[in-house]
């Protein structure tokens, strides 16, 4: 099995949650704010350890005059004529670009990747901490009512209580990467929203109420 995207891990980890599979389930990708992971089950007689997961971190160097993106990295390594599943997330910065990959692969990514694009690189196995970002986050702060998801998608996307209502009844949003049609569910602080169209956002702090007994929130938007 290779690398989930984080809706393939959500769904995965809602149908383990039924006890639909023998063995304790972990997820890693590598660190522990990855996006695509790999699923491990381990027997019973097995403590699960991420050190047992089949994944390498790749790190790229290159020249900092040299602005490669995310986009730039990954189709480097699919036009080798792997599956998008072998790759993890993509760290790209300024000069070094650290890669998740399976281990299995490893060799041959060091092996045949000398440019992305046009830009050589020079890469080896491991990476340095701390890890590139790989986001750049735009900050968004407000009061709303309560911490129900009407409230928030209603801050997130600028707009009317109402409207928001009507963006989680048609489908249109995800919390923590399981569509929601309900608007009175409870969000949390680390909760994941994604409404299509909008973007995606985390939120990072819910509370203090003001004076006026309204929930004050901050919150992130991927860029």
């Amino acid at each position: 099995m290779g690398f989930l995207n984080e809706n393939e891990s959500a769904f995965a980890w809602d149908f383990l949650k039924r006890g639909a599979a023998a063995g304790t389930p972990m997820f890693w990708g590598g660190y522990e704010e990855a996006e695509r992971k790999l699923l491990g089950l381990f027997p019973d007689y097995l403590e699960p350890d991420q050190n047992l997961f089949p994944l390498m971190p790749l790190t790229f160097f290159y020249r900092k005059e040299d602005a490669l993106t995310h986009r730039d990295f990954l189709g480097a390594l699919m036009s080798l004529g792997v599956e998008r599943s072998v790759v993890g997330d993509i760290l790209p910065e300024s000069g070094r670009c650290v890669v998740f990959v399976r281990s299995e692969l490893a060799d041959y990514f060091c092996l045949n990747l000398r440019k992305i694009g046009n830009v050589g690189v020079r890469v080896q196995e491991g990476a340095e901490m701390p890890l590139p970002l790989g986001h750049e986050f735009q900050e968004i702060s407000g009061v709303v009512a309560s911490q129900r998801l009407d409230c928030i998608v209603a801050l997130l996307c600028k707009t009317s209580r109402e409207k928001a209502s009507g963006l989680i009844l048609s489908g249109m949003v995800a919390l923590n990467h399981l569509e929601v049609l309900s608007v009175s569910m409870k969000t949390s602080e680390g909760d994941q929203i994604s409404v299509r169209g909008k973007g995606r956002f985390v939120i990072d702090r819910l509370g203090p109420l003001t004076g006026k007994g309204r929930l004050s929130v901050q919150c992130r938007k991927y860029r």
